[in-house]
């Protein structure tokens, strides 16, 4: 893709299953590191299987395979920042209604860089996470980025081009950004069981809104007011919403052991 330089092998994992882009990427919403607006890094997400001994020997007890790997690495100048789930793991999240894992199982076809056989069983079973409850963990992200980009100053975790751009606009436009975006597909996946990770601004002219603001164009207070009018659509539709109350959880841990026992009976992790 323009501007995206191949994933390079010093920031993979082992034993992956399933492989993507996250984050602005996978939302349409990445600025290359040469416009003057941009903090973007660029962000990946997968899935692995640990080792055999984490699952039928004692290493689990001992914590010795961490079930989150997450990789920060400067290459070439292009910051990666990677995050890898073990399999059961990353279902538990998928079955609470986590919106950015959620996301992995919705990706445009091109923005996967790794689909296994068993990855691709995990995107054909991705109904089994279709729940009308992914409402409160929607909501609660949202929140949560609300608050940080009407409170926050310049916090350590930025570099100093974000910051410049807080102390510009007067908040972080790139939380703001995400906070309309999280609304936005959180109603529309009330409304359908579908999740529209990746957004376009030509079809749609709410999406166009998300670049807008992710390029400083919306005063913190519209952002705002935006939310609160979504925050309030988003209710109405929980609770006009025909998805199931609860995932199917039953069939998950069916598709784990699957997935386990095939994977490891192949004698495939090392």
């Amino acid at each position: 893709m323009k501007d995206i330089p191949d994933v390079p092998k010093e920031v993979l994992v082992d034993n992956l299953i399933l492989l993507g882009y996250r984050g602005s990427i996978a939302h349409n919403m990445y600025i290359p590191n040469t416009d003057p607006n941009s903090v973007d890094d660029i962000d990946i997400m997968g899935v692995f299987i640990a080792p055999e001994n984490f699952y039928i020997g004692l290493s689990q007890l001992r914590s010795a395979n961490p079930q989150t790997i997450e990789i920060k690495k400067a290459i070439d100048g292009v910051l990666w920042d990677c995050v890898y789930y073990e399999l059961r793991h990353f279902v538990k999240l998928l079955l609470r209604g986590n919106p950015n894992v959620l996301g992995m199982l919705w990706l445009k076809k091109n923005h996967y860089l790794m689909i296994t056989e068993f990855g691709r069983m995990l995107l054909e079973k991705r109904d089994y996470f279709v729940t009308r409850n992914v409402y409160h963990s929607f909501v609660g992200y949202a929140n949560d980025q609300l608050e940080k980009m009407t409170f926050c100053s310049t916090k350590g975790y930025m570099g100093e081009k974000r910051k410049k751009l807080v102390k510009k606009y007067g908040y972080d436009i790139k939380k703001g950004a995400h906070l309309i975006r999280l609304l936005t597909i959180g109603i529309e996946f009330l409304e359908s069981g579908y999740l529209t990770v990746y957004r376009n601004p030509e079809k749609h002219a709410g999406d166009k809104h998300l670049m807008d603001i992710k390029r400083g164009g919306w005063v913190l207070e519209a952002v705002k007011d935006e939310a609160e009018k979504l925050f309030k659509v988003a209710k109405q539709a929980f609770e006009a919403s025909k998805l199931p109350d609860e995932p199917n959880f039953n069939m998950a841990e069916a598709l784990v052991i699957h997935i386990l026992q095939d994977y490891l009976g192949k004698g495939e992790v090392i």
